[in-house]
């Protein structure tokens, strides 16, 4: 069947998702200079949380035979892939500036998770995939070197960078569990309900934060980028990714996923003024390159019909489609 071009394209939506993602970063910052970090990330997650239900209604597929089972699962995944990701997230964009946060995430995830598989005996260690491992380890370790050592950075952006790893970490687990945990559940609805479950635990974090923030001085630009974080970086990317991953499948989509740092820079040095020191950029070139080839192992993906895991945000499908996996994200 031929592609669709045009506004109908599925790569038109994967590149509109890809570009939403990438500016998340940055504009999650710009948040996270005005209120407590806690509630930067609640502001986004209850505000997305709410759209996600209003397209579940609309949009949603068939409801599970049981739905309180398939929720609590998605509840329970929501616990590690949208509370305790974002909780580390917010956390580092309030040490470090969003440039480090848009190469260590989307980039050191699906090296992280074919890591795991190749240790733990689930994936074959072909001699493309350990180069791209061993490029990315390399690449990760000068970042760190640049963060902490050079000019541009200080034992604070040092410690928001480890923040950004262990959000990586915990998206990486969350792929590798998100299949059996969201199986046979709606990919929009298990999103919905996953997201919902995380802004809950997230506001009772940032309940303690919530009579701090001067809620009348905040500028205008932090309720656009609150709302704009909300709605398009959260749910209308995850409505895009969703329909582009079902017409090309996630192996195809996961190559774009690697535009999002190439937008986060872009975004973070116009907007915000951020910038890299050498080393770090020569880290985040080498560990670029590794999670390409690790992902890839040097060809390019065939178009298979696989279930469609649900969308989420930028370290979401390239961990799994590094791994050769399905993945579901929040």
């Amino acid at each position: 069947m031929p592609m669709k071009r045009g506004l109908s394209s599925p790569y038109l939506f994967l590149m509109i998702t890809m570009l939403l993602w990438g500016s998340a970063f940055s504009s999650s910052k710009s948040v996270v200079e005005h209120v407590p970090h806690t509630v930067a990330a609640l502001l986004r997650f209850a505000g997305a949380a709410v759209a996600l239900l209003v397209a579940v209604s609309l949009f949603g597929g068939r409801r599970p035979d049981a739905p309180w089972r398939s929720g609590g699962r998605a509840a329970m995944a929501g616990i590690l892939g949208v509370f305790a990701y974002n909780g580390a997230f917010f956390w580092g964009l309030s040490l470090a500036p969003s440039l480090d946060a848009g190469i260590l995430i989307p980039v050191m995830s699906p090296v992280l998770t074919s890591l795991f598989l190749l240790i733990t005996g689930r994936e074959r260690a072909s001699g493309a995939r350990l180069a791209g491992l061993g490029l990315g380890l390399t690449g990760a370790v000068l970042f760190f070197l640049g963060a902490g050592g050079s000019t541009h950075g200080s034992g604070t952006r040092l410690a928001g960078d480890a923040l950004f790893l262990l959000s990586a970490v915990c998206w990486a687990a969350y792929t590798l569990a998100g299949p059996k945990v969201l199986a046979g559940t709606d990919p929009l609805r298990a999103t919905a309900y996953a997201t919902c479950a995380g802004a809950v635990l997230l506001g009772l974090v940032a309940t303690p934060d919530l009579p701090d923030v001067r809620w009348g001085e905040l500028p205008p630009g932090v309720w656009l980028n609150a709302a704009y974080l909300a709605l398009c970086a959260t749910a209308v990317a995850n409505l895009l990714y969703y329909r582009g991953v079902r017409a090309v499948g996630p192996a195809s989509a996961s190559l774009m996923m690697f535009t999002v740092p190439v937008v986060n820079t872009v975004c973070a040095t116009l907007f915000l003024g951020e910038t890299f020191g050498t080393l770090q950029a020569v880290g985040a070139l080498v560990l670029l390159s590794g999670a390409v080839l690790a992902a890839t192992q040097g060809r390019l993906p065939r178009r298979a019909p696989t279930s469609v895991p649900p969308a989420g945000d930028p370290a979401a499908h390239t961990d799994a489609d590094a791994a050769g996996k399905d993945s579901s994200r929040p």
